[in-house]
């Protein structure tokens, strides 16, 4: 399948392609063993898919105006709402919910945008978690390992493993500490989180309506721009790249740097070897008060209290259905007080302030975006091994969240390595530019 949007569109556009093999193949894909015994799609929309791609293949024959985008299939997480559905969310919690009532904000747009909706993706339940193992339905396997059973990146994980494995050309994933650009950085695909206000999420079952925001995993920068841009309620429209030569990038060290293994570090390090050849300006940054974070948020934070108040009637009478492990971090959130809550979101706005001052000098700010490859399933079997593992995965990817910056993932190991990712951070609300910036650099990030 081809993979790139752009390219599809303009095949679909010219005739050299139709639509309904486009979704078939997706479909026939999802069917199979990359498909995973139904571990990486929750639901698969096959009828209606074939059906849209057909009908979308005769107005184009007919002449009939279309978006410009019509008829490339796309995948949605199963944490929005699809008309007549119920939206489980990657638990069995809400099976007894009633079906949506309407599509969620963002799958009428990607509907709008011509874009065929093959299904709902696998999910870490209700979101809350960087692993992206799920209990209930099973956990998709991390498709770049063929020798081990690696985990696939949370809370968007059936995602990533999708557009990893070719099922589709770009899945919508959420992030609320890391969740489209940790399994974007273990998966090997791009992953972009905006400015939490840029895309509407009436419609989303929430993890905490602070900090949630809604973006696209995708094969590159520039998919996932056109994405972002039909999110956002435009029509689909890419950006240029941003030159390289003279781009003043400031290196985050310190905190986002302290737990680094091996394989993080050297890829890492390779790719700013690059960019400095190739006129790229890089400066050492430490910001130390990023290391009040963990204190900051010690009793759960924003997600915690925010996340516990949207649980709390279904922890009375639902709670044997949650898995344990997540159980137990929504239980977190009752402990805190509105004293606790006000001082996080203080604490915050002192941070986003400090952070952006230090941040003017710079187009973007660099950083590895997990500081760890993908781990094992198996070595994550015991939770006091992966509740410390999973605040790690989160660890770099929740600062953009806290500080409200948008982010992408870009991969930057050698072929045939274990995934690694690279983060760039821009400026809140200069979404388009940090695009922009990354679709520049892409190049030179990825290893060749």
């Amino acid at each position: 399948m081809i993979q790139n949007i752009t390219d599809l569109s303009r095949k679909l556009d010219t005739g050299a392609l139709k639509s309904a093999d486009l979704v078939a193949e997706a479909l026939d894909r999802i069917a199979g063993p990359e498909g995973q015994e139904g571990r990486v799609f929750l639901s698969v929309y096959d009828a209606a898919a074939r059906a849209q791609a057909e009908w979308l293949d005769t107005a184009r024959a007919k002449g009939i105006p279309l978006p410009r985008h019509a008829g490339i299939p796309i995948a949605v997480k199963d944490l929005f709402d699809v008309k007549g559905e119920v939206t489980r969310a990657g638990s069995r919690v809400l099976d007894g919910q009633p079906p949506a009532e309407a599509d969620a904000a963002i799958v009428l747009r990607l509907r709008r945008a011509g874009f065929v909706i093959v299904g709902k993706t696998n999910m870490t339940e209700f979101a809350y978690s960087g692993l992206g193992m799920n209990a209930h339905f099973g956990t998709p396997r991390n498709p770049r390992d063929t020798t081990a059973d690696r985990i696939p990146g949370g809370s968007s994980s059936g995602a990533g493993v999708a557009v990893a494995a070719g099922l589709v050309p770009a899945a919508i994933g959420t992030d609320t500490g890391g969740s489209c650009r940790i399994p974007a950085a273990f998966c090997g695909v791009v992953g972009f989180k905006p400015t939490s206000s840029r895309v509407p999420k009436e419609g989303t079952v929430p993890l905490s309506r602070t900090l949630d925001c809604i973006g696209p995993l995708a094969t590159s920068v520039s998919c996932c721009a056109v994405l972002d841009s039909v999110l956002a309620g435009g029509e689909g429209e890419d950006v240029p790249s941003f030159p390289e030569g003279g781009l003043r990038l400031g290196v985050l060290e310190g905190y986002v740097t302290e737990h680094l293994d091996s394989g993080v570090g050297a890829a890492f390090q390779a790719m700013l070897t690059r960019l400095s050849r190739r006129g790229v300006r890089l400066t050492p940054l430490t910001i130390g008060e990023l290391a009040d974070l963990p204190k900051i948020n010690a009793k759960g934070g924003l997600v915690g209290a925010e996340a516990h108040a949207w649980h709390a009637p279904l922890l009375e009478t639902r709670a044997d259905f949650y898995d344990p492990w997540v159980r137990e971090r929504f239980s977190a959130g009752r402990s805190q007080t509105a004293e606790d809550y006000i001082r996080v979101i203080e604490a915050r706005a002192r941070l986003r302030a400090l952070v952006a001052e230090r941040q003017a000098p710079f187009d973007a700010l660099l950083l590895p975006t997990v500081q760890i490859v993908a781990p094992t399933i198996e070595s994550l079997a015991d939770s006091a091994v992966s509740a410390p593992v999973n605040l790690l995965c989160l660890r770099n990817t929740a600062v953009g969240n806290f500080l409200d910056l948008p982010a992408i993932s870009i991969p930057c190991h050698d072929e045939g390595a274990l995934p690694v990712g690279a983060m760039l951070m821009g400026r809140t609300g200069d979404d388009r530019r940090l695009l922009s910036i990354a679709r520049g650099l892409e190049g030179t990030i990825r290893s060749h």
